[in-house]
């Protein structure tokens, strides 16, 4: 059996009835600071302070059930009544709700339950005093309904088996909490809450959230309104030296209150703060000394409501309807300044009894902003319809074994607590009430910004809402966002981040040591880009693309080859004909006295031929400057090829014919017969014959292309014909230099035969020159980058040829022109 030890807790407010709804609510929040050791008896405790707010959610809970008990339709044969304690502190409250569970009796049933004990426990305001005897009621099977607990831990059905509310939980709100913060950008923010399980596992929420969205907490601490004053001034102090600008305030309003008046007095302003709804739209912040700290403070609270008849129930309130509640002597006494008991006090004038609250404006009468009093009103209808549906059961189709129904004589707190989870009806608002698995109602809030009135209060303009049923990315809507009044009354969105945004073209590098907002702007590496704001990552180019210089955008390369109309190329083309031009002169003055000695000593054949030979080159190396394509690339390389060696062919068989013809002046030589005209122009034919196999058999294997070099530059394409085989071109210019090197040779044998004018000493520095070029051209060729390869190439070739033309040619064409007394044959056989 049990049996209750302490004395008898007299209701506030009471009314008998059939079936008793109990309720539990705060109406004096204020307490001194004690510190309870449970070593005897925690005796009750004086509270201070008027809390209107409080006392109205209780005559909701009256006017509703004295509304549901007029209305014919509901509960019918049966009437409600109510016991309402009016009680602070954890301890005090916890008192209160074991009173409504016995029943006020001195011992109760086997049981623990009796006709006399409440339906149901309507309350309290505060999480931390609901978690404190929820527990408790719930083994006595006892529901409680809750209207302003908020708490993400209720939802633990094994914890709390009994608990129902008609506030959402708080996990939607720190979701949405968490949303509202990521939409004005706000990264890097301080949090700060009540030292209970409502703003710890508030705050641990709301973190866990903020941090899917990509929000830091610079700090985060808790206190209570029972701490020493040591701690809330080290909170201040963090705050003071803190950077961030948001202050994400998860607690009750007589923490906020605390706070705010700590940093009034050291006046530290300009915060932006975010608010729970246990304080949002608390009217009582105004009393608060430096409450404008407030003003600018964005939150989410409940939907408004509108309850018809209320503010006539409110106005009708008199001291002879409740003639034993204390509270309601003081409250009073507090409204009209005057005293109802007998002995009057000397500064209070008595009560005449024509007081009424008809005229009277006071948080108490104000039903504008109806939002968790529209909660309390939503309770009681829930624990009516239960009750209704429990009594009007058909049998077989009840709620219980077989479908059988309660016995409605003796109506149970356990059997209304299985009606209770199949509530389910719309308001007259249009509002639909019911309870999921975990005993929770749906989340739907209105985004609240705290402004100042003409009246010197504060009050929640309405700026947004947000509906948890609504899907991902449609659940938050800003719908006022013009009128919003920022903190420490600023004009625009106020920043609040670790760091500034990354701008494209950039990418974020974490600071060592510190959260991930806090990170420095890294331009992306050369051929990357990021187009987004805030990017982690930086893209790769295509291969064909390369950045731009705000290395935010992929630009085509380039395309490089030695063009015509570009100062190298001109240059180029201007020195390949000046080359042609200078052979074609020589060859007019060859031709103009080839009957002269000079010309025909030299072998005018071989002589023409080799300038022929020499035109083609120079014009050869224009088929390097231009847009590499397939003919030009496969002309290129073996018209240099073959021109050349035809070029060295003739040299080579002007050196063997002057060998020949001194070898002939020697007594009994018949050496010329060998090496005759015909026997040149064999030799000539034969050894360029050869190149053009080379050429043929390289073009048929694997012929030059052309090819986009993105290898040698990252930033451009070079357009460059590819050799196709390597082994090709080698060979092609390693027969050239063969001829070469056989053609220097043999000249320099012959340089020192005598004779006024010895064409191969002439020859041999032309062919020193050729093999000074090539040589050379090779480590050139190799290392030149991109279009300078093709320039090293052309002007390897224009060199080469100009030495031969200078060495061989010009020399003769200086007696020709200028030394005519030389061009005789006495003078060239050394005779004179």
């Amino acid at each position: 059996m049990c049996q209750l030890l302490d004395t008898e807790l007299p209701a506030e407010l009471a009314r008998d009835g059939d079936l008793i709804l109990g309720g539990i609510f705060s109406f004096r929040t204020g307490q001194d600071y004690v510190v309870n050791t449970f070593q005897t008896i925690p005796e009750e405790r004086k509270c201070k302070n008027f809390n209107y707010r409080e006392f109205k959610f209780a005559q909701t809970v009256i006017y509703a059930i004295n509304e549901i008990n007029k209305t014919p339709d509901m509960l019918p044969n049966f009437k409600l009544g109510y016991k309402i304690y009016d009680n602070c502190g954890t301890v005090d409250i916890l008192r209160a709700a074991l009173a409504l569970v016995s029943g006020g009796n001195r011992e109760i049933s086997d049981n623990c339950t009796k006709t006399d004990t409440v339906q149901v426990i309507l309350g309290h305001s505060g999480s931390q005093p609901t978690i404190g005897f929820a527990q408790v009621v719930g083994r006595f099977q006892i529901p409680v309904i809750s209207h302003f607990a908020t708490c993400a831990c209720f939802s633990n059905r094994k914890e709390y088996p009994t608990f129902f509310r008609t506030i959402p939980s708080d996990y939607y709100q720190t979701q949405a909490l968490a949303k509202l913060i990521k939409h004005f950008k706000w990264n890097w923010i301080g949090a700060i809450a009540v030292d209970n399980e409502y703003g710890l596992n508030g705050i641990t929420a709301f973190k866990q959230a903020a941090q899917e969205y990509g929000v830091c907490i610079e700090y985060s601490e808790a206190f209570s309104s029972s701490d020493p004053p040591e701690r809330l001034q080290r909170i201040v102090e963090i705050i003071k030296k803190a950077t961030s600008k948001v202050i994400m305030a998860f607690m009750s309003h007589r923490e906020i209150k605390m706070l705010v008046q700590v940093l009034n007095k050291q006046n530290i302003t300009g915060m932006q703060w975010v608010g729970s709804e246990a304080w949002i739209i608390d009217h009582s912040l105004t009393d608060v000394e430096g409450h404008d700290i407030l003003v600018g403070s964005l939150g989410f609270t409940v939907t408004r409501a509108n309850i018809p008849g209320l503010e006539e129930h409110l106005r009708q309130l008199h001291p002879s309807q409740f003639p034993e509640s204390p509270f309601v002597r003081d409250f009073w006494e507090d409204t009209f300044d005057c005293i109802l008991s007998e002995n009057a006090n000397a500064n209070k004038k008595p009560c005449n009894g024509s007081e009424t609250l008809q005229n009277i404006q006071s948080q108490f009468t104000d039903v504008d902003e109806l939002r968790f009093t529209n909660n309390v009103y939503k309770s009681v209808y829930a624990v009516a319809h239960a009750l209704d549906n429990l009594i009007t059961c058909k049998p077989g189709e009840g709620l219980f074994s077989n479908g059988s129904c309660a016995d409605i004589k003796n109506i149970q707190p356990w059997q209304v607590l299985h009606y209770l989870n199949t509530v389910n009806f719309t308001t007259k608002e249009g509002e639909k009430v019911y309870f999921d698995s975990n005993g929770d109602s749906p989340a739907r809030y209105d985004l609240v910004n705290l402004q100042k009135t003409n009246r010197g209060t504060m009050e929640g303009l309405t700026v947004g809402l947000y509906d948890a049923s609504l899907q991902e990315g449609h659940q938050f809507v800003m719908n006022n966002i013009n009128n919003i009044i920022w903190g420490n009354l600023l004009t625009e969105v106020p920043v609040s981040m670790c760091s500034q945004s990354c701008v494209a073209g950039t990418r974020k590098v974490l600071q060592k040591g510190k959260p991930i907002c806090c990170f420095d702007c890294v331009p992306c590496p050369a051929g990357e880009i990021t187009n987004l704001t805030d990017s982690i990552h930086c893209t790769k180019c295509p291969p064909t693309h390369w950045t731009n210089e705000q290395k935010d955008a992929c630009l085509p390369k380039p395309i490089e080859f030695l063009a015509h109309d570009e100062i190298l190329g001109t240059l180029l083309v201007l020195f390949s004909l000046l080359g042609v031009f200078v052979t074609v002169i020589t060859t007019i003055v060859f031709y103009c006295h080839k009957e002269t000695p000079i010309v025909r000593a030299n072998n005018s054949e071989l002589s023409f031929l080799l300038l022929f030979s020499l035109t083609l080159c120079f014009l050869c190396s224009l088929t390097f400057i231009g847009k590499p394509s397939n003919w030009s690339c496969m002309l290129r390389h073996t018209a240099f090829g073959i021109t050349f060696v035809l070029c060295v062919s003739c040299v080579l068989g002007k050196t063997v014919v002057v060998l020949m013809a001194f070898r002939a002046t020697r007594p009994g030589t018949n050496v010329m017969k060998w090496f005759g005209p015909t026997q040149q122009r064999l030799s000539v034919l034969t050894f360029t014959f050869i190149q053009v196999l080379i050429c043929i058999l390289w073009l048929t294997i694997n012929p030059p292309f052309p090819f986009q070099n993105m290898l040698h530059y990252q930033d451009r394409i070079i357009l460059e014909c590819a050799l196709g085989s390597a082994i090709g071109f080698w060979v092609v210019l390693g027969y050239i230099g063969l001829l070469a090197m056989l053609c220097f040779i043999l000249a320099f044998l012959a340089r020192t035969l005598p004779n006024n004018f010895n064409e191969a000493r002439f020859i041999t520095f032309s062919m020193l020159i050729f093999c000074a070029v090539w040589v050379t051209f090779i480590p050139a060729y190799v290392s030149s980058p991109g279009k300078f390869t093709v320039a090293v190439e052309i002007f390897a070739i224009l060199a080469s040829s100009f030495g031969l033309l200078f060495c061989i040619f010009v020399p003769k064409c200086f007696i020709i022109l200028f030394r005519p007394e030389k061009n005789t044959r006495t003078h060239l056989m050394g005779k004179s």
